[in-house]
């Protein structure tokens, strides 16, 4: 594979742009007594892909200022402790590899995507696994995973009264464009 996924010059390049007002991560939060539900804004996404070798590059930007969990004290605490978002406003994926792992048909595929996640000044390798499809709409990508956050050293805010879970759960529902070697959008 080319270094933080750049692709060959030989290879042919899918790409897949992400509409940020239809995209969505959304995150949950196990915490004693309750649970804490949030989203983050997408800013942008874009993904290039050789579907025969595998190899990606683009990234995906999340704007870890805009995060919410809808309670101001809350949010404040995330932005100020966890995120430190005023330093670090935003939270970036650059994938370097796309695996098709099942192709049920041709408009839809359950895929492994691995990366480099960079999130407050870290930089960590993720893979998560997810499904495409097209449809009328346009390029759907759905995932869920484990972000281990406390792992990737940001703040655990747990004392002796709150406890919470060291991993959150992330879910990405994204809406985009598919253009199939870079000249056009795919066919349906």
């Amino acid at each position: 594979m080319a270094p933080w996924g750049v692709l060959p010059a030989a290879a042919v390049a899918d790409v897949l742009t992400l509409e940020p007002a239809q995209s969505f991560v959304t995150f949950t939060l196990g915490a004693t007594l309750h649970t804490v539900k949030g989203r983050i804004p997408v800013e942008r996404g874009r993904i290039e892909f050789d579907p025969a070798g595998g190899a990606a590059s683009g990234e995906i930007v999340l704007d870890a200022t805009g995060a919410s969990t809808g309670i101001d004290a809350r949010d404040r605490e995330m932005h100020q402790r966890v995120l430190e978002s005023a330093e670090f406003p935003r939270i970036v994926f650059r994938p370097q590899e796309v695996r098709v792992l099942e192709r049920p048909s041709r408009d839809e595929a359950s895929v492994e995507l691995a990366g480099i996640l960079e999130i407050r000044g870290l930089v960590f390798p993720l893979g998560v696994k997810g499904r495409v499809w097209r449809d009328d709409a346009g390029a759907h990508v759905s995932c869920r995973f484990p972000a281990p956050y406390v792992t990737w050293g940001l703040k655990d805010v747990s004392n002796f009264l709150l406890k919470v879970e060291p991993v959150v759960e992330l879910d990405i529902d994204a809406l985009g464009a598919l253009f199939v070697d870079a000249d056009g959008p795919a066919p349906n």
